[in-house]
Formats: C-alpha cells, sequence, structure tokens
C-alpha cells in the first residue's frame, strides 16, 4: 500500500524532517519561549521520535499509549514555563512541516494512490489532534496541582 511505503520514507527521511523543524523553531519568534526553556537536545528527540516512530504512532499505538505520552508532554512543558499557545503551535508547525516535505518531495502527486494518501492524512489528523487534546490535559493536570500545592501551603500558613 502507498500509504505505508510513504510512512516508511518519512521515517526514513527523520533526521532530515527534525533539523528542518528545529531551524524553523529557532528561527520564528512564535517559539522563543519553547526554544529558551525546553532543553535542545530534549527538543530534537522529541521531534525526531515522531517521524522516526511515524508507523508505531498511526498503526500500533492504542489512544490510551498516545494519551500517557502526550499528557506526560504537557505536564512537562507547563513545569517548563512554555506558554500554552507556543506548545500548540509548535506542535500544528510540525504536522504543516510533515505536509510540506510531502509535497516537497512530490509524494502527493499520484492520482491512483489518492486513496492510500487520503487515508494517510486522516490517520496523521486523527494522531496530531489527539496529541493536541492530551498535551492540554497535561497542561490542566500540571496547573490543578500548582493550584492545589499553592492552596495547600496558604492553609498551612494560617
Amino acid at each position: 500500500m502507498f500509504a505505508v511505503r510513504l510512512v516508511n520514507l518519512i521515517e526514513t527521511h527523520a533526521d532530515r524532517l527534525s533539523e528542518g523543524l528545529l531551524h524553523k523553531l529557532k528561527s520564528s519568534e512564535q517559539y522563543r519561549d519553547l526554544v529558551h526553556r525546553v532543553p535542545p537536545d530534549e527538543l530534537q528527540r522529541r521531534t525526531h521520535e515522531i517521524y522516526f516512530n511515524l508507523s508505531d504512532w498511526l498503526l500500533t499505538k492504542t489512544e490510551s499509549e498516545i494519551e500517557e505520552r502526550y499528557v506526560g508532554v504537557g505536564m512537562r512543558r507547563a513545569r517548563q514555563g512554555v506558554p500554552f499557545s507556543a506548545f500548540l503551535w509548535a506542535i500544528t508547525t510540525t504536522k504543516e512541516y510533515l505536509w510540506e516535505f510531502m509535497q516537497r518531495e512530490g509524494l502527493l502527486e499520484e492520482p491512483v494512490e489518492l486513496f492510500g494518501e487520503i487515508e494517510l492524512l486522516h490517520s496523521l489528523e486523527r494522531f496530531f489532534d489527539r496529541v493536541l487534546y492530551f498535551a492540554a490535559v497535561g497542561y490542566e493536570n500540571a496547573r490543578q496541582v500548582e493550584v492545589g500545592h499553592a492552596a495547600e501551603i496558604h492553609a498551612v500558613g494560617r
């Protein structure tokens, strides 16, 4: 199936995709807080992980596995002080950068392969939508923990 070959090509180019995405993130004002607050090696690992393991994320990971990973990532970014808007924008950019790669490589042109492409794009949309949702849950969880901790400190101080 074409979609599987396409995912394999993306995984093969994971290093190049990750490097290009990191360059884009580092060179844009919108990501300043993300780039300055997340250690460079962690940012590189996360971007590479999505592209390199794309077939796992799309085909074998369950929703609960995606939830576990991205609630944790959301909580970590919240604790690192990354504004939620910057975090959401970075995930959206990760998806858009992948789309640009497929267009640049001429991978979305064969009409015969259209159904496989549509299926892949739907899977990508579903994956990134879940990433955004579960990361938002992680942010909310981190904020609730902070608020609860502040309330405990305030109550003890009385």
